[in-house]
């Protein structure tokens, strides 16, 4: 077949093909020329830049013979292009970040009218896209990729990414959300994409869409609807006939049909993500990349070897694909199987395979020292895309052998290697990571098309199954493949997950063994070191708190966590200053190495300790360290809960405070009712009972009436029999008196405070007991309307909280002082009791307090005609109290905001 375009356009509507014929008629000064090939009609449009253009008019969508499918596969089979550029207009996304006349080119489509609609656990519709998400062509992408440098942006801006396809006009926002959920990185839409891919695929020709956005597919497409769609038509065809006028698009006449390239790559079902990954392969296995090649290394399973064959598939400009494997085992469904009939166990026999790949039949009858000259001479015809899979399996001197191999490569060929090691080589490296969630999900819709319990998966469940796995593709299928399998007794994501972090030591199936098991004896001594101690971390941990927990100088730990980030098996922070080890390979090395494990839990316990007493009970001006402390802290709190009681307890009153004032409810509850378990287990009723009291006033805080109660109920029963307890027993009567409160049963819970406010009254007649007692009776006078009484009660307990200097309670009974008046309606007295709170509060660093006291100067402000202020308060709260867990107070700091017209 003899080439008549080195480029196809197909456009749909009048509006694209008229704007495409007048933009080249304005490049190239001539008319477009009909021209009738075979049984189809075609519009010369002439040379730009040395290439010659067609035009076709396709019908509208995919299907049928007057479709998209159909009218490129007779282009392909009438012109012989190189290359189909789809041109024309599309919907978009997202009106803030794009405008009408953007021009978007596809990365990626995304083919979603085929689609499983079945129900979840729960009844409701879940949708599993089952379309495929196929690439673009790289070579047409990184040439508009290019293009779009010296693009006036003035006319529009040029996007990049995945576009929804299908046959459906779109007018309608809640079909277009719909449509999101499938695929949330999309950012735009239209009905020709899949046929055009379909028919380029089968004739193996290069393709594209680049279309640009006349409408937001909202239900508002007419409106100004012609002005819109010239606008983007125009912008379209400029931007297309800009890049060629940069960079010529020519294709090879020949004078027959092209033949396919030899190739022994591995069949492929289906590949997700890894755009950026792919494109940086190209570039380096490209005629211009002066280095042999690409190196792929990461962790197993992680997708090396599908990324490796995927960039195979795709690379051009290649007379053949030649696919070698040092693999020795792969993971299944029951567990680790070893390869031994397609493994290459070391560089000399993986020269002789590579020969017998290039004609050379007899290379293995040679000497072997003299096979590599043989192979490069075998190289020098051809131009021969070698892919090496899994080398780490060879020995050290072999690897080195391979690279010195690699680096002498005639320039005509080029080498993709895939490795869990790293080397220092001449070529691009690619540090493979996890899988991004999207691209994760849309995995897991490809294996549930064969998974029942998959397909009925809730997206929580899904999601579980990325976050336990790390995004590591491997583990999530051998994770899927557990789902009613029988040896594995798993009927859920929740029984894989689990089985997964279970670690199945028992038998040959442990995952984690194949994943990190090789990796253990390269780790240096400072690396296992590192690793050890952020094994307890659940949070990035800072690199000062990772060398002290390892014991090693902190030059060294920055080398070793940098390289153990190189390799993929940390998480990184953006500014790699914080790292976290994920939570499989933690389970991996505690069960590998425990001493190691052990030696850095008792380092971290132990600074942890003295740091917190340090700066813990009472000292708010040093809270802010514990706060730049957190990771370490959250870190060793297991490890204390395990340990002695004693040092448990103490930790506890030194943190009491910090969490309440840092807004960390659940951390406190779940700190305090550990402790109280293990003070009875240790039969310390005296802080069992304190433990269940700072528990109720967590539950009280969250408005939990039955749990408060139960509480209240546990702290007297320990005390009770705890010898030498006075004050104690109307702590707990206190406790259940806000319990009633929250019941709204107002006459015991009046009752409850009064009793507690006596008790105490015995013992001192002005302490912070007292002030307490008499701030929870004006609590509950003020809540059943009694204001006189509840003012009365609240300025009696402030006045005793400045004589006994009760810091936190001067701060809160001011600020209940505040909220007495707006509800009275005293709007300046209001302010000025908030304002006061606020800079006490400040002063403490309790940052919900603070929040709500800006939420109430605010308020008080609002009612005063003081808008403008009142905003900047009201906005405040919400960005305070939006970072704490307490939705009360993040409900009253919104309806402030509204209120102040924000």
């Amino acid at each position: 077949m003899v080439q008549k375009a080195d480029v196809l356009i197909v456009t749909v509507t009048p509006v694209e093909s008229r704007a495409v014929i007048e933009v080249f008629k304005e490049a190239t000064g001539k008319e477009a020329k009909p021209e009738s090939i075979a049984d189809g009609h075609y519009l010369d449009l002439g040379e730009v830049n040395g290439t010659r253009v067609f035009m076709a008019l396709s019908g509208m969508g995919s299907g049928g013979t007057g479709g998209s499918q159909e009218l490129v596969r007779k282009g392909i089979e009438a012109l012989s292009p190189s290359a189909v550029i789809m041109v024309g207009i599309a919907f978009g996304i997202d009106d803030k970040k794009h405008a009408i006349g953007d021009v978007l080119v596809a990365h990626r489509i995304m083919l979603y009218d085929l689609q499983r609609r079945g129900t979840d656990k729960a009844g409701n519709l879940k949708v599993v896209a089952r379309g495929d998400r196929p690439s673009s062509s790289p070579r047409l992408f990184n040439w508009l990729r290019m293009a779009s440098l010296a693009w006036d942006s003035s006319k529009g801006r040029v996007d990049f990414g995945l576009f929804l396809c299908g046959d459906h006009l779109i007018d309608n926002k809640k079909y277009r959300a719909q449509l999101l959920k499938l695929e949330a990185e999309a950012i735009g839409g239209e009905m020709e994409g899949g046929g055009l891919y379909a028919a380029c695929q089968n004739g193996k020709v290069d393709w594209i869409l680049v279309k640009a956005i006349s409408d937001w597919a909202d239900g508002k497409k007419d409106a100004d609807r012609d002005a819109r769609q010239q606008k983007a038509a125009r912008n379209a065809a400029a931007f297309v006939l800009h890049a060629l006028q940069q960079a010529p698009l020519k294709g090879e006449e020949t004078g027959e049909e092209q033949k396919p390239v030899p190739s022994s790559l591995p069949p492929q079902p289906y590949f997700f993500g890894r755009e950026k990954e792919l494109a940086f392969i190209q570039d380096a296995i490209s005629p211009e990349a002066r280095t042999w090649g690409a190196l792929i290394d990461g962790p197993g399973g992680i997708g090396k070897t599908a990324l490796a064959v995927r960039a195979g598939q795709l690379a051009t400009g290649f007379d053949r694909k030649i696919f070698l494997s040092a693999k020795v085992r792969e993971l299944t469904a029951s567990g680790e199987q070893k390869l031994e009939d397609f493994m290459l166990p070391n560089y000399t026999s993986l020269l002789t395979e590579l020969g017998r790949e290039l004609g050379e039949e007899d290379i293995g009858k040679i000497d072997p020292s003299v096979r590599a000259n043989k192979v490069r001479r075998a190289l020098a015809n051809v131009q021969a895309l070698i892919i090496i899979d899994n080398v780490e399996t060879f020995e050290e001197p072999e690897r080195v052998r391979l690279y010195q191999f690699l680096s002498r490569l005639p320039t005509s060929s080029k080498a993709i290697v895939t490795s869990r090691r790293r080397a220092d080589i001449d070529a691009r490296v690619v540090r493979l990571d996890r899988l991004e969630r999207k691209d994760a999900l849309a995995l897991m819709n490809e294996l549930a098309i064969n998974n029942r319990v998959l397909r009925q998966a809730s997206d929580k469940e899904c999601n579980d199954l990325y976050e336990i796995t790390n995004g590591n593709p491997l583990l999530i299928k051998w994770a899927v493949a557990q789902l009613g399998r029988a040896a594995s007794q798993c009927r859920t994501i929740a029984d894989a997950c689990a089985f997964l972090a279970s670690a199945p030591r028992d038998n040959d199936n442990d995952p984690l063994e194949y994943i990190f098991g090789d990796l253990l004896e390269t780790f240096s001594e400072s690396e296992t070191a590192v690793l050890s101690a952020l094994v307890h971390f659940t949070q990035p941990a800072p690199v000062k708190w990772v060398a002290d927990v390892a014991g090693i100088a902190e030059r060294a730990a920055i080398t070793a966590l940098e390289d153990l980030t190189d390799r993929a098996l940390l998480v990184s922070t953006e500014s790699v200053q914080e790292f976290l080890l994920p939570s499989l390979a933690a389970t991996f090395l505690r069960r590998k190495r425990p001493q190691v494990v052990s030696q850095t839990g008792g380092r971290l316990t132990d600074q942890v300790y003295a740091l917190v007493l340090e700066n813990g009970f009472r000292n708010y001006e040093r809270f802010p360290t514990l706060e730049r402390a957190w990771p370490a802290i959250a870190a060793a709190l297991p490890l204390v809960i395990q340990g002695i009681n004693e040092r448990l307890q103490k930790l506890c009153d030194a943190l009491r405070s910090f969490l309440e004032f840092s807004g960390r409810l659940d951390e406190s509850l779940f700190l305090f009712q550990q402790a109280e378990e293990k003070a009875l287990a240790n039969k310390d009723l005296y802080n069992a009972g304190w433990r269940a009291y700072h528990a109720g006033a967590v539950y009280f805080e969250r408005k939990r009436a039955d749990e408060a109660m139960a509480c209240a109920i546990r702290c007297a029963t320990h005390w009770e029999k705890a010898p030498g307890i006075t004050r104690e027993k109307a702590v707990a009567i206190r406790l259940r008196g806000q319990a009633y409160q929250l019941k709204k049963d107002f006459s015991s819970a009046i009752a409850a405070n009064q009793e507690a406010l006596d008790l105490w009254r015995a013992i001192a007649p002005e302490s912070s007991d007292v002030a307490m007692a008499l701030n929870s009776l004006a609590a509950v006078n003020h809540k059943r309307g009694h204001h006189a009484a509840a003012g009365r009660d609240y300025r009696e307990a402030l006045r005793i909280a400045k004589a006994t200097k009760y810091r936190e309670g001067i701060a809160i009974y001011t600020g209940n002082l505040s909220v007495l008046a707006l509800d009275c309606e005293e709007w300046t007295t209001a302010e000025d009791y908030a304002r006061q709170a606020l800079a006490l509060n400040e002063e403490l660093g309790n940052s919900q307090l603070i929040g709500l006291n800006c939420a109430r100067i605010a308020r008080a402000l609002t009612k005063q005609g003081n808008g403008q202020e009142a905003l900047s308060y009201a906005q405040r709260a919400v960005e305070i109290l939006s970072k704490l867990a307490i939705p009360d107070s993040l409900a009253y700091a919104y309806a402030t905001l509204k209120e102040c017209g924000g």
